[in-house]
Parts: structure tokens; sequence; C-alpha cells
């Protein structure tokens, strides 16, 4: 067996185990092992990452815009900080968290949601004690094991914001305003907004005593793996997928049906802050939040673009116990999160938004003009202005070629004549105009058009 060469790839290396070799008989070649990325977990680059900028500036903005500011906690989290905070008998927690001991012997997660690592900050810091309301947002990776599929993956990007020390339902509806306005700023317009009410123990515990009865009383209808969840969370038989399940679900009663006075005054008031705003919605009252810190208001946003199997694109609701459960003193909160992954699919596919488009390629011919260009694209570049030039020495017209694959926006020409002539020439690509520059005013009169193009937008 001596001598003998094994091309392995590194997703078949298992099969070396069954080989009755030793190490010294077997040579692996190592260049040739093909390394990939973890299933789920994928690649972003141009010019689908150009998309992600747009969405990721939109939401800065819109935050901005509203007085939220930026956290960014650590993606690793004591296990324990999930267990209470999302609920020991959610799917996440059950089934989907990435979860291993490290050298210490502390068991550490993979943050699989942003608000409880938000609230354990906010608690290990001090702030909701040093601030009376507290309005940040996050942006970030986060991981659960689910099984791959379109807009749904093991690594995913959330957006989220949480309102932290308000109880008034005007902050419900703040928050319902962040996520409408980002969603219309970033061009996705197939949008409906869905809301309900999970209301407050006083209700919810009798109602679900009552549910969890009736679930008891059709246990042939319910599904195997729901089983085991009745008596913890018997209202999520309403988002449950199998179709026995669903048709069960139409015959149950709903909370909405058996609200007290304070989480019917609460859910009205929303409604009236969202019609002040002009925010069209419609009542659902088959939306059930995933994670057990849920009260009173729950909403999600959906459009038909993605299909109807995977059609959310964000959601959210108050959480009133959360910080006070995590060990901080009671403090309301709402707050939502949205998949960047499932924004940029909607985005692509609408062809909302194309690649990283130039606002000016540099077309140049001859050592003169190469410098001429380099300098003026630094100097543009400088004040914002994106600017290509070449970095091949390619003829003018394979240079304009690639000014047009890039929809550039303008291009100028500085060739040989161009320098001779004292005078650049300027393309609108659009309008097809051309105006003459002189060069000793080159930097200044593109600075002055372009600054007044950007205004205009």
């Amino acid at each position: 067996m001596g001598g003998i060469l094994l091309d392995v790839d590194l997703r078949h290396l298992y099969l070396l185990d069954i080989l009755v070799l030793t190490r010294s008989e077997v040579h692996v070649n190592l260049w040739c092992m093909k390394l990939q990325s973890i299933r789920g977990m994928n690649d972003i680059a141009p010019p689908e990452s150009h998309i992600w900028g747009k969405i990721e500036d939109a939401a800065r903005a819109v935050c901005r815009a509203a007085g939220y500011g930026e956290i960014r906690t650590p993606i690793l989290e004591p296990t324990e900080l999930f267990k209470r905070g999302v609920g020991e008998a959610t799917d996440i927690v059950e089934k989907e968290m990435y979860t291993f001991d490290d050298r210490n012997g502390d068991s550490l997660t993979l943050r699989p949601e942003g608000t409880a690592g938000v609230v354990r900050a906010v608690n290990q810091h001090g702030w909701a004690i040093q601030q009376s309301i507290l309005k940040l947002f996050y942006l970030g990776p986060m991981y659960r094991h689910e099984r791959p599929q379109k807009g749904r993956y093991r690594q995913f990007y959330q957006f989220g914001i949480e309102l932290l020390g308000v109880q008034d339902p005007l902050a419900d509806a703040e928050v319902i305003s962040v996520g409408w306005d980002l969603l219309k700023k970033i061009g996705i317009h197939d949008v409906e907004l869905r809301i309900s009410t999970l209301g407050t123990d006083s209700c919810r515990k009798p109602y679900f005593k009552k549910l969890t009865a009736l679930l008891k009383e059709n246990m042939d209808l319910v599904p195997e793996d729901f089983k085991s969840r009745i008596e913890k969370n018997p209202q999520r038989i309403f988002d449950h997928k199998d179709e026995k399940a669903q048709a069960l679900a139409k015959k149950l009663p709903l909370l909405l049906d058996e609200l007290d006075e304070e989480s019917s005054q609460h859910f009205k008031r929303v409604q009236e802050h969202l019609h002040s705003m002009e925010i069209p919605f419609v009542v659902d009252a088959n939306i059930v939040r995933g994670l057990d810190y849920y009260c009173h208001t729950a909403f999600e946003f959906t459009t038909n673009s993605l299909g109807k199997t995977q059609n959310a694109l964000g959601g959210g609701g108050r959480y009133d116990g959360l910080v006070e459960m995590l060990g901080g003193r009671p403090t309301p909160g709402v707050g939502f999160a949205m998949g960047l992954d499932r924004l940029a699919l909607v985005l692509q596919e609408a062809s909302s938004f194309g690649g990283v488009r130039p606002d000016l390629v540099i077309v140049s011919s001859g050592k003169e003009s190469v410098s001429v260009s380099l300098k003026v694209a630094r100097e543009l570049r400088g004040r914002g202005i994106s600017v290509e030039v070449d970095l091949e020495g390619r003829s003018m017209k394979a240079q304009l070629k690639r000014a047009n694959k890039l929809n550039a926006q303008y291009v100028l020409l500085i060739g040989e004549d161009e320098c001779a002539s004292g005078m650049a020439i300027l393309k609108n690509m659009e309008t097809r105009s051309e105006d003459s520059i002189p060069l000793e005013k080159l930097t200044a009169q593109l600075l002055e058009k372009f600054v007044e193009s950007f205004h205009q937008e």
C-alpha cells in the first residue's frame, strides 16, 4: 500500500477512517483539498453586497431620523441568556442554537436573535437607570441550525430596533413606523402590516388554560412535534405549518375575543396611532410571536414577492417583562427585527438595485492624460464621488466599452487630442449630451456638477 496518493475533498475526509492504512502509507495532497463554506452560511459579494449596503445605509438613516443609536453586542453570549430570554420551550433553544463549551467549560452560544443581547447589555451597564428612555438599533449576523432554504440560512443577518422605558401604546406605533418607513425607503412597496395582541397575563393565562384543554381533547389532530409543547405555549398551534394543525386552529377560540380591559384599550390605541400616521394595517388574530417574552402588541411585515411560504420580512412586538426576567429592574420594551437576507432577496428579484454604479468613468490615453486622470479621480473621491479609472493601459475604445458595462452616469474623455487642446470632454451617458471643460478647471467644474446633482437627488 506504500506510496498511495489521495486527492481528498474535505467533505469526504471521513472516508479515511475506514481505510486500513497506517499514517505513513497515506499521503494526502493538501493542495487539492477543496475548502467550502459551511452549509447555510453564504458569501456575499458584488453586485449583491451593493444591495446589502444600500439597505444598511437606509436603516441607519431611518434610525438616525427617529433618534435611535447603534449598539453592537458580542456574537457569543452565555447560553443561559437565551434559555431565559428566548424561552426553553421554543424551537430556537430546543433545536436550533449553536452551543458549545469553551476551554473554561462555560456554555456559550452564537446569538440566534438580537433582543436578548441588547437587554443583557442594558442591564449590565445600567443604561436603563441612567436614562429613562433608550432607543437602540443593531445590524449583524445571527445563527440558527435550520434547514437552509431560499431566504432562510444558518448564518443570517438582522436589523432590529429596541425602545425601552415607555409603556404607552405610542411607543408601539413609533417602532412599527420605523420598520414601515425603512421598507418604503428601500423600495419595497408590496408590503402588508399585520397586527395583533398577545394581551397581558391576566387574560392570557386563563385563555391558555382553555386552549390547552381543547388541544388535549383533539390530540389526534395535533402534530406529533407539537404535543410536547401544548402545556408550554399552546398558542403556537396557530402558526404551525401542518395542514391538520391549520384546520384545527380554525376551530379554536381566539385570544382577541377574550381580552381584558387593559389589553383591549392598549391594542385600540395602537391602531388609532397607526391611523393617525396613515400606516395601513390588517388585524390578524393568528399572529403568534415565536419567543416567550412578548405581551400586548405583536406585528409582522409581509410581502407577496417571495411567495406564500416565505413571505415574512420581519416582525416584533412588546416585551414588558424581559428586562426584569434577565435581572434588571422592571422596564417596558418594544421592538422588531427584519431579515436583511429577505430584504436583499426581494430587491434583487425586483431589480430595485443594480450593481455598484460609478458616478464617473475617466477614459484616458497617453502618459500626460493618465496623470491628469489619477489626480482628478483622487480629488473627486475625496468628496464622496465614485470614480473609475483604467488600471490596465487599455485602448480608449476598450475603456468606453467598460464604462458602458459599468452603467456609468458620466464618462470623462482625456485623450492625447484633449490634452493638446486643453479641453476634456464630459459625456452624460443617459442623455448623450456633451460638455467641454478646460483642463485647468476640471476638478472645480466637476465638483460643482456632481454636488448639484447630489442635491437634486
